[in-house]
């Protein structure tokens, strides 16, 4: 039982650390007035993006495993140190207005780009046979989840929570790749 809390929190983690993509794009785009139909269907749009973006990757990661064995460890872990140096480095640059505005293929081109990373983390963890189910119920559910808040804070404030998010979030995915590749 022990072992199953600890790969819930775990993924968890992972899940909120991705998810600070959405919330922190949500903020801005929460400052557009949105009716709550929208803000609802964005959510579940990027929910559903962060199962199926992972599902393909964990595929990929079980692939990957099979061939090549231990060496696939430690490339997973490293593309979880180049996702959270890449999501750091992207919260300190100084955003051009790239607004997509999230209707029709805006939202799918919006659900897309904000769950991309979800691809590398679900390769890595296919890589390390985590339970798929949990992956996609954990990820899924904490995007969708922090898509809703971060659109109704961004109708409430400005956009300057954005950047710690983004920063919290490569911090996680950081410290998860150092731990694939040096296990304590």
């Amino acid at each position: 039982m022990a072992p199953m809390i600890g790969e819930v929190l775990a993924l968890s983690l992972m899940a909120f650390a991705l998810g600070m993509d959405a919330f922190s794009v949500g903020l801005g785009m929460g400052m557009f007035k949105l009716r709550l139909r929208q803000i609802f269907k964005i959510g579940i749009t990027i929910g559903i993006f962060h199962v199926w973006m992972p599902l393909l990757g964990i595929a990929a990661g079980k692939f990957l495993s099979n061939q090549f064995g231990a060496i696939a460890g430690y490339i997973g872990g490293v593309l979880l140190l180049v996702l959270g140096l890449q999501m750091i480095l992207a919260s300190f640059q100084k955003e051009e207005s790239r607004f997509i505005t999230p209707v029709g293929f805006g939202l799918l081109f919006f659900a897309l780009s904000v769950s991309l990373d979800s691809f590398s983390v679900g390769l890595t963890l296919g890589i390390y046979g985590a339970k798929t189910i949990l992956v996609l119920i954990c990820f899924g559910g904490v995007a969708t989840i922090l898509t809703w808040i971060g659109l109704f804070i961004g109708r409430k404030v400005q956009g300057w929570i954005g950047t710690y998010s983004e920063t919290l979030g490569g911090s996680i995915l950081l410290v998860f790749g150092i731990q694939l590749l040096l296990p304590f």
